[in-house]
This record gives C-alpha cells, sequence and structure tokens, in this order.
C-alpha cells in the first residue's frame, strides 16, 4: 500500500511531501540575417539554430528572416524585439553576434532590454547564453567594449577635425545658395537663365527660383 501511495506522488508530482516543479518550456525567438550579396548561408542559421532550439527542449514561437547591409535598418529584428516586449517569447536565438548587432553599441543597447525584459539571449556560434549565470557575467564586458567603442569613435573624430583645421577646410555646415543672392540677381537682371545661372554657380535651379521668388515678391 505504501509502494502504492508513492508512486500516486510520484505521478502527480509531489515526492516525499515536496512538490516537484516542472522544468519551464522556453518559447524561442529564432533570427537570422544574411547581407544583400550572401544568402546562401541563411538555411544554415535557420538549421543551426532550429537543432540547437531541439536539444534545449525549446518550443519555438517566432523564426524571422532579414536580408540587408550591416547599417540597414533592420525591421525583422524589431519586430522579434516587440514579441519580446510584449512577453511574447523567453529567448532570443541568433546564429552570431554580428548577425544582430550593427556595432558594440547597438548590440549593448539590445542585450540591456531583453535582460529588463525577462528575455534571455543566445548566440551560437560565440557560445554566449545570458539565461546562465556565467553568460550574464560574461554581458558584463560587453559594457567595457561598447564604451571603447564610442571613445575610439570621439578620438577619431578630434584627429579628423584637427587635420581638416591644419589644412585649411572649412569646419561646419557648407554654405547655402543664399550667399550667391547678388550674384543670382545680377545675372537674372542681364537676361540670363535661370539653368545657366544655376550652372555657372554650381548650384540648383530650384535655389535659384526660390531666391529670385523671394527677392521679387517677399512675404508681408
Amino acid at each position: 500500500m505504501a509502494i502504492k501511495r508513492a508512486s500516486q506522488k510520484a505521478k502527480s508530482g509531489n515526492v516525499f511531501g515536496h512538490r516537484h516543479k516542472q522544468p519551464k518550456m522556453f518559447r524561442a525567438g529564432l533570427y537570422a540575417r544574411v547581407s544583400t550579396n550572401d544568402q546562401q548561408t541563411l538555411a544554415m542559421q535557420n538549421r543551426a539554430m532550429r537543432e540547437y532550439a531541439a536539444r534545449r527542449g525549446w518550443t519555438i514561437a517566432l523564426q524571422v528572416r532579414e536580408v540587408n547591409s550591416g547599417a540597414a535598418r533592420r525591421e525583422a529584428r524589431e519586430s522579434l524585439l516587440e514579441t519580446a516586449r510584449r512577453r511574447e517569447i523567453d529567448v532570443v536565438l541568433v546564429w552570431r553576434l554580428d548577425r544582430w548587432g550593427r556595432s558594440v553599441t547597438d548590440l549593448l543597447a539590445t542585450l540591456q532590454e531583453l535582460e529588463h525584459l525577462g528575455v534571455g539571449f543566445v548566440s551560437l556560434t560565440e557560445a554566449l547564453d545570458l539565461t546562465t549565470p556565467a553568460g550574464r557575467a560574461m554581458a558584463g564586458l560587453l559594457a567595457i567594449f561598447a564604451e571603447f567603442e564610442r571613445e575610439v569613435l570621439r578620438e577619431r573624430t578630434r584627429a579628423g577635425l584637427g587635420h581638416a583645421r591644419e589644412n585649411g577646410k572649412r569646419l561646419g555646415r557648407p554654405a547655402t545658395a543664399a550667399v550667391h543672392a547678388a550674384e543670382i540677381l545680377k545675372l537674372h537682371r542681364e537676361g540670363i537663365s535661370k539653368s545657366e545661372i544655376a550652372r555657372r554657380l554650381h548650384i540648383g535651379r530650384t535655389s535659384v527660383r526660390r531666391i529670385l521668388a523671394w527677392t521679387y515678391f517677399p512675404e508681408k
């Protein structure tokens, strides 16, 4: 009889007076991206991520694919983040970090948002798993790299501006067509066409027309 009761408890998940907590079934969102000129690896990324999710016992709730250059806005990635914000997935799975982030700063910003949402992040190639304590510790290093990247960019910008000044280059916004107003009026009074004026002064015809309109029909 005792054996039978123990068996019933085991089936009900209550063993030795303690209810056994079933492991959580993670809902995974898979993200694959390739550049416009390299679409051959898309199937490989998808296959590897699906196999990994299966080994971890995860349910694939969403799978998105993106084909664009690294600098382009990633609409599919944004849709996946919206799914995370709605708490409809528990983990984001990518093939490689550079498939997900445009830069270290961008990568860190998105990972911090996912952490705030309680959504994990796994990158297969780098073996980065932010669902584990060790993986979350590694994420702290990304903040250091992001700050390093920002400092490098600031230093390059300062160096570039300094070099330009040394070579006598004018910095800031370029002069607008308005500085040519007097010359535009002079040529127009001489009977020169708007197209020819624009060609001579190396400005757009629209700018010529705008200046002439403002001169002869100023706003009240």
